[in-house]
């Protein structure tokens, strides 16, 4: 390996990294055909030879390694592009992407990051689906502070420094759903809604609401694809991006307020973002709703309601604090109806994460959980639903108005064993158990199925055994009505539009 150094050591910057790249395709490629096991690693004299002539981070404190000028460096990514594009065998192009791209913990990780950014920004211009899908691998894998990084380096590209450019990210969807699933994920991590700056771009949003209003089955495509007995990294994204998503919805009407709180303060006006966007917030909501029914009849399919948590408790958990410190923020401002749509999106989607077995939370904790955040109809009225018994799916839409969110848009729910997903492009990889998880599984929950029977209440000394399924009087049919010629007038409670 020290003659292959050498003679690199004689070659101009540009040269010598394409020649790294055949030596790792040559001897990543023949040692794959030939393993019959896992997959094989790198040597680290061939991790040495790729830090210092493609990311030229020299190991030898006395030799200044040689750096490439911007035009070398444009040439360099589009023989990457060539590559990864010519190259036929999938396993392949992900294990010579890893050895490239993964991080090693050291001082060339920057010049990874660097380089991954322009390689990733340049796919996306150039429409090189192969880079897209490495990259979707690389973003599953890898720690979700690094991901942020990533997504940070492509909204500077396509919405900060060239705004129209958002048109070419908008029609990668259709090329790799697979990577935008990812790519949105990582997005929601980003911008969290902490400050001004950390608040999605308008187009930004328009595109991500576009994608999902399109196909809302998108979100789910990693979870889908995802082998539940597959070992992530600790600190990786999300397995869906659900969580972020929700907690965009619920804290948009919060943040604003927050920015129309500091624009007054400064003299600048009333901040119109708020009222600009809602709708779109609205329409971004809904999608998750029924993101989380299409969830369901997966879980349903594959046995694993009860078993596996979509949405963890601490995720959960933190995403009510955060709420609770903005709504205190916003108790000296004329902010009643934001707060009070931000907690009806919370408890809406709470309910609907519960029944259709997302959530999975003792139902006293998550009642605890809630009474933190301030009075709200539709949470006190989760407080009893969870209280009395387990909700069911007859009753998925009682005590919260989200019927006020179908009638502008109806939804009808998939049958409970529907196919909503086109086996095609998005292929179920879970398999369907019947016993337990594998003790091993990063996705098993400890808690018990929401399905399991009843069990009978023993007989009190002065009253006898309550049945565990004790039957009810029938009440007279209900005027069948259908979802599309849905009135507000028909309620019996008074209306309020969820925006």
């Amino acid at each position: 390996m020290s003659d292959i150094r050498h003679a690199l050591l004689r070659r101009d910057p540009l040269s010598a990294a394409k020649e790294v790249l055949y030596h790792l395709d040559i001897s990543l490629g023949s040692a794959l055909q030939s393993s019959t096991g896992p997959t094989p690693g790198l040597e680290k004299s061939t991790v040495d030879l790729v830090e210092e002539f493609i990311f030229h981070v020299s190991k030898d404190r006395n030799i200044q390694p040689k750096r490439m000028s911007c035009v070398q460096e444009l040439q360099l990514l589009e023989i990457m592009c060539s590559y990864f594009q010519e190259q036929s065998k999938d396993a392949i192009r992900q294990i010579i992407f890893s050895a490239l791209f993964s991080l090693q913990g050291n001082k060339a990780d920057e010049s990874r990051m660097a380089m991954l950014g322009k390689l990733v920004s340049m796919a996306i211009a150039v429409c090189r689906v192969p880079i897209l899908e490495c990259a979707a691998t690389w973003l599953q894998r890898t720690h979700s502070a690094w991901c942020v990084r990533l997504a940070q380096v492509l909204m500077d590209d396509y919405c900060t420094l060239v705004p129209c450019a958002i048109s070419t990210l908008q029609n990668i969807c259709s090329a790799s759903p697979r990577f935008c699933c990812q790519l949105i994920t990582a997005i929601t991590a980003l911008y969290d809604f902490s400050s001004d700056e950390l608040t999605p771009p308008p187009a930004l949003l328009e595109m991500l609401v576009g994608w999902i209003t399109e196909d809302p089955r998108l979100l789910l495509l990693t979870f889908i694809n995802t082998p539940l007995n597959s070992s992530l990294p600790l600190g990786c994204l999300e397995i869906t991006p659900l969580l972020g998503l929700l907690r965009w919805c619920v804290k948009a009407p919060l943040a604003y307020q927050r920015g129309r709180k500091s624009a007054l303060t400064n003299g600048h006006g009333e901040n119109e973002k708020g009222t600009a966007y809602e709708e779109l917030y609205s329409k971004l909501h809904l999608s998750v709703l029924q993101v989380f029914l299409m969830l369901q009849v997966h879980l349903t399919e594959q046995n694993l309601i009860g078993r596996l948590a979509v949405l963890p408790v601490e995720s959960v958990a933190t995403l009510v604090e955060e709420v609770s410190r903005l709504c205190e923020k916003l108790m000296s401002l004329p902010a009643a109806n934001h707060i009070q749509l931000a907690l009806d999106r919370l408890a809406q989607a709470l309910q609907v994460a519960m029944a259709t077995g997302a959530l999975l939370c003792a139902r006293e904790d998550l009642r605890t959980l809630c009474s933190r955040l301030p009075h709200n109809n539709p949470l006190v009225l989760f407080h009893c639903v969870a209280w009395h018994g387990a909700i069911q799916e007859s009753s998925l839409f009682v005590g919260f108005p989200l019927h006020t969110v179908l009638a502008r848009d109806p939804v009808v729910q998939p049958p409970p064993h529907s196919g909503p997903f086109q086996p095609n492009m998005y292929p179920h990889i879970h398999p369907g158990r019947s016993s337990t998880l594998s003790p091993h599984s990063p996705h098993q929950s400890a808690l018990p199925s929401p399905h399991s029977p009843h069990p009978v209440l023993s007989a009190h000394p002065t009253h006898p055994a309550l049945s565990p399924h004790r039957p009810l009087t029938a009440h007279a049919a209900h005027p069948s009505l259908s979802p599309h010629a849905f009135h507000p007038a028909a309620m019996s409670f008074p209306y309020r539009p969820i925006r």
